[in-house]
């Protein structure tokens, strides 16, 4: 089931089960590679946070079963998203992205802002970070997304969480066909979510370390959000959104109950449009 965010542009894709896929980027020419590079070059000399590391693009994705998602997905560089910047390039292939859904054990959840050092200084979002191509002995699946959200989540905030106990509650595709997955982890209270960041924070901070982020936040519906000075990426308000609907009542699963029929889905294709499915 795909369910589309109250402000428009964000859709929240009811997934149980993602499967991933390798294929090969779009290739580029010679002259749109030269386009690129400029823009890349440009985009750098303003925010010399940017580094042209390695990253996953989502080139593709389709239903499998009424909740089983499959993404394809080729191995690329940061530089590949200056390729948003040229609307004419079909080679361009939306990000991955992973990223955590931590609750309080009172119904909010933690929104995190940007440091100045980073590549989106000031802007709120949950905790995580884009997904990234494994080696090539290992596979990307989802167990591999679910520990590099673990991951992210302790590096980010200091909240220590086992993998396998985050749990895929929803997929997000944003108004740039950007497309994430949400884990939802296990609650904690709000004196616990406070003291791990600020104690991570004054660690980073000992070692000469600018965190990589700056301010915490604990929301409990959208209009927590408009309290928030700075910006906030896409998703994040269809996803309070969602939360205030599931995780204040403790249904903290977005699946539907056992004895409700299956919704029926809209079928994704790899030009990113929906059909009836």
């Amino acid at each position: 089931m795909i369910e589309t965010s109250p402000s428009g542009g964000v859709d929240l894709f009811d997934v149980h089960r993602i499967r991933l896929e390798e294929t090969e980027a779009p290739p580029l020419s010679p002259k749109d590679r030269q386009a690129v590079d400029q823009a890349w070059d440009e985009a750098v000399r303003a925010n010399p946070a940017l580094f042209d590391g390695p990253a996953v693009a989502c080139v593709g994705t389709e239903w499998e079963g009424p909740h089983d998602l499959l993404l394809r997905w080729a191995r690329v560089t940061y530089r590949h998203y200056a390729l948003g910047r040229f609307p004419v390039l079909t080679a361009w292939s939306p990000s991955l992205f992973v990223n955590v859904v931590q609750p309080t054990d009172d119904g909010r959840v933690l929104a995190v802002r940007m440091s100045p050092s980073t590549a989106a200084p000031g802007r709120w979002q949950l905790p995580g970070g884009s997904a990234e191509p494994p080696e090539p002995h290992r596979t990307l699946d989802e167990a591999a997304l679910r520990r590099h959200a673990a991951l992210e989540l302790v590096e980010e905030t200091g909240i220590d969480v086992r993998p396998e106990d985050l749990r895929l509650w929803v997929v997000t595709r944003g108004e740039d066909r950007s497309v994430g997955l949400m884990f939802l982890a296990p609650p904690k209270p709000e004196r616990v979510i406070r003291e791990r960041f600020e104690a991570m924070t004054a660690a980073e901070q000992a070692q000469d370390r600018l965190p990589e982020l700056d301010q915490t936040a604990l929301v409990s519906s959208p209009a927590d959000l408009s309290l928030l000075a700075g910006p906030h990426v896409d998703y994040l308000e269809p996803i309070v959104h969602r939360s205030t609907r599931l995780l204040k009542d403790g249904a903290t699963s977005a699946r539907p109950p056992q004895n409700q029929p299956v919704p029926r889905c809209r079928v994704v294709g790899e030009d990113g449009r929906a059909t009836p499915g």
